[in-house]
């Protein structure tokens, strides 16, 4: 507990530090002065009225250091090196005025406020061509390298140069002499030049890092390019493609990316906030700070930017451009988690489920008849089955796993990753605790859901049907109970043992019992800074695919789940602008990117210009909500194209031409934000006296059995 406070207390925000007096005034400007990392740190020294600039003398811990500073706009900035870990002081004077600024320097390995390091954790250093990693110590821990073992996977920076191919390739750039192959591009502001990349990639907070820019044709802007992806951590990650981002770096944007910043390497994301911090400073020390740093990515990258926007203000980025985004992921295992209970009910009933269309009245996701289903091999599939299979055991269960890398084989001691809990609240342990079992708290809870309670009102589900599905559907056991998983996901176990519901893991019965989230976490998790609130004033073009129809799990009602936090917060999203493109029918993928960094230049530019009117009326004529065809021409556009969505008005013209499905847990009663881990509960008596059935009148015994189903009631949302 004592450490989820501070750790909250750190990243949710951080007071300024006090201005310098005397007329001299001392700033870090590449980090907050309390979590300087790597020993150094751009420091801006800015003499105020009296103070002459041949009596300054600027000292760190008592140490004249003035010579590494240089006059950068009005004031003077230079980075200062031998930085000891812990506090330091940095004084400037020039008599009779001084100022000075306190600062904490910690390792370049961290951590800073993400809590404990995670270990045993897998270098990858030498997939990612930096060769193997440093021996930190000669007790048998972690990564067999030449004079002992590596825990923290550190490596040496290495620079390089690229250029880039007519045939659209990054290749190295020899020493000398200009490759023939060699293309050209035009910049943001004009410039057209050869493309050549001066790229730094190093291990920052034991993930892999990489800075790149246009060689002498940098902006002043920056992207940091965040990626998705699912996976429980004990990983340095690699790095991936987007760290190259031809379409970026070919208009002059700096491109900062991590390992670190990949929910496929991890999703502990107080982590993740820590490491871009970390990174952002990396840059700042060794380019100066940016005009504007925006962010870009999709899916667990888009999450990113919403939780980051949120705890850490404009640190990280300035701007965001979320794509195929979610609110957070935490959220979202309220209702995934209930898929695979639901597909298994269906499955057990083929004759009343025996058309996949009409699942959607259960799960709330969409459903098809003719998607190919990987697992029956045959037409018919939902957005739980394509989308969201194998997400139960992967967040889940502790005793199952995907991560089978090479890597692993240098790893002691021995048999070291079979001492690892495989769960998605296992890598954030010290966020939502460890139980008295020794296994991490989980939120999961289903006590009270009414499943399909909305396709009861609506006639869909007969009230026979209705109470068998509540008494059938089940939950999953605890950590401790669970088992290994079978086929498909234990590729020995197939074909016999095949198991994709992972019912092995259920509590199943009739009635079934259901499953209490641990009140501990689900407090710590609320208060942990994972969990998006809505708390976000940075300008945000919320972007995605509409891919409703290929049962993507990036289901699109997730835009405005956002923008119903952001309402919820402070009544304000206007910082939002919601903009999908259509990939129907043919799965085409026009990349409406370039236009949203377009728009969002326009957009900085005009808070740079008019600061005083803040990021909502500053707004260019194209950051509105707008809707576009598969080749990209805009639909329609304006404030109500999205109308009906969030509120009762008419559907506005996005909103006919994009239809939008929910979630089981929408589907029972629960609001389109989806950030109920446990609902309040109400006597099933009161359910009925509420007319919460619609037309169904419960009869005695059919309420008896409502009261057996939820014994100590049902939800009130």
């Amino acid at each position: 507990m004592r450490t989820i406070i501070l750790v909250s207390t750190l990243l949710l925000g951080l007071p300024a530090m006090p201005a310098g007096h005397g007329g001299i005034d001392v700033e870090v400007v590449s980090s907050h002065p309390e979590q300087v990392s790597g020993g150094d740190a751009l420091v801006r020294v800015r003499l105020g009225h009296g103070a002459r600039p041949s009596r300054l003398t600027i000292l760190r811990n008592g140490e004249d250091v003035t010579s590494a500073f240089k006059p950068a706009g009005g004031a003077l900035v230079g980075l200062v090196g031998g930085l000891v870990e812990g506090r330091n002081t940095i004084t400037a004077r020039a008599r009779p005025f001084s100022g000075s600024l306190t600062l904490r320097n910690h390792p370049i390995s961290g951590p800073i406020f993400a809590g404990p390091k995670q270990y045993p954790f897998v270098c990858k250093t030498e997939r990612a061509g930096l060769g193997p990693p440093v021996a930190d110590n000669t007790a048998g821990q972690g990564y067999r390298v030449e004079g002992g073992w590596s825990r923290d996977c550190f490596a040496p920076t290495v620079t390089d140069r690229l250029y880039r191919s007519t045939g659209g390739q990054f290749k190295p750039m020899p020493a000398e002499g200009r490759p023939e192959d060699m293309s050209r591009t035009t910049t943001l502001d004009g410039r057209t030049v050869d493309f050549v990349v001066a790229r730094e990639r190093g291990v920052i907070n034991r993930f892999l890092y990489s800075i790149a820019v246009l060689e002498d044709a940098w902006n002043k802007r920056a992207i940091y390019r965040f990626d998705g992806g699912v996976a429980i951590g004990h990983d340095q990650g690699t790095l991936g493609g987007g760290h190259l981002d031809a379409h970026g770096l070919g208009k002059g944007y700096a491109i900062l990316h991590s390992s670190g910043t990949r929910t496929s390497t991890h999703y502990n994301l107080i982590l993740g906030g820590e490491t871009a911090l970390m990174v952002k400073e990396r840059f700042v020390e060794r380019y100066g700070e940016p005009l504007y740093t925006v962010g870009v990515g999709g899916s667990g990258g888009g999450i990113q930017q919403y939780i980051y926007g949120q705890n850490h203000g404009s640190r990280v980025i300035d701007a965001a451009i979320p794509q195929y985004s979610y609110p957070d992921m935490v959220t979202q295992t309220i209702h995934v988690g209930d898929c695979e209970l639901l597909e298994r009910y269906m499955d057990q009933n083929p004759q009343r489920w025996a058309r996949w269309d009409d699942r959607t009245a259960l799960i709330g996701l969409n459903a098809s008849d003719t998607v190919a289903n990987p697992y029956t091999r045959r037409p018919g599939a939902t957005e739980c089955v394509i989308g969201w299979r194998g997400l139960t055991p992967l967040s889940m269960n502790p005793k199952w796993t995907d991560d089978n890398d090479p890597e692993w084989a240098k790893m002691d001691p021995p048999g070291v990753k079979d001492t690892v809990h495989w769960t998605h609240w296992e890598d954030v342990k010290h966020v939502y605790g460890v139980g008295p079992d020794g296994y991490a708290r989980s939120t999961w809870d289903n006590v009270g859901v009414q499943y399909g309670l909305k396709a009861l009102t609506d006639g869909v589900l007969t009230p026979a049907e209705f109470l068998d599905l509540n008494a059938k559907a089940g939950s999953w056991k605890e950590a401790g109970q669970m088992v290994q998983e079978g086929c498909p996901f234990v590729p020995s176990a197939c074909p016999g043992d095949f198991d994709p519901w992972s019912a092995r893991n259920m509590n199943l019965g009739d009635p079934a019992p259901r499953r209490t989230g641990d009140p501990v976490a689900i407090r710590n998790v609320q208060r942990s800074g994972l969990v998006f609130r809505g708390d976000i004033d940075l300008p945000i073009i919320d972007w995605r695919h509409y891919l409703e129809e290929e049962l993507d799990m990036h289901n699109s009602h997730q835009s405005f789940a956002t923008r119903q936090r952001m309402l919820d917060h402070d009544r304000d999203a206007r910082n939002q602008v919601i903009w999908f493109t259509d990939a129907r029918p043919d799965g085409a993928r026009f990349d409406q990117t370039p236009e949203a960094l377009a728009v969002m230049d326009e957009w900085m530019a005009n808070i740079r210009k008019h600061p005083h009117k803040g990021v909502a009326r500053n707004k260019p004529a194209l950051a509105v909500d707008r809707c576009f065809a598969t080749d990209g021409s805009q639909l329609a556009a304006g404030p109500d194209v999205w109308a009906g969505v969030l509120d009762r008005r008419a559907p506005g013209a996005c909103t006919k031409a994009f239809p939008l499905y929910s979630t089981s847990r929408i589907v029972a009663g629960g609001p389109i934000e989806g950030g109920v881990y446990k609902c309040d509960l109400q006597p099933v008596s009161r359910a009925v006296a509420r007319g919460l059935y619609g037309s169904w009148k419960p009869s005695p015994a059919e309420r008896a059995r409502l009261e057996q189903i939820f014994p100590t009631g049902v939800c009130d949302y």
